[in-house]
């Protein structure tokens, strides 16, 4: 039980160091490298023409999205 404590305060001490860092510099928080951002691609599929499933989804979605501003109470 004792290593459980141990452990938890540790953890505890490094999130807390990390919020005090974060608070601190006032930076958003990103990967090392910059991620797909840094090389060019603007989503993680950059293709022109999106495949067959991708359409069916965003068709789905601007569905949903209409439905829900057409049916908007306030």
């Amino acid at each position: 039980m004792l290593y459980f404590f141990v452990t938890l305060v540790v953890f505890a001490l490094v999130m807390a160091a990390m919020a005090i860092g974060y608070i601190v510099q006032r930076k958003t928080i990103s990967g090392s490298c910059g991620g797909l951002g840094s090389v060019g691609v603007e989503k993680a599929c950059d293709c022109p023409d999106p495949c067959d499933n991708r359409k069916k989804k965003m068709a789905k979605e601007e569905a949903r999205r209409k439905m829900l501003e057409e049916n908007r109470i306030i």
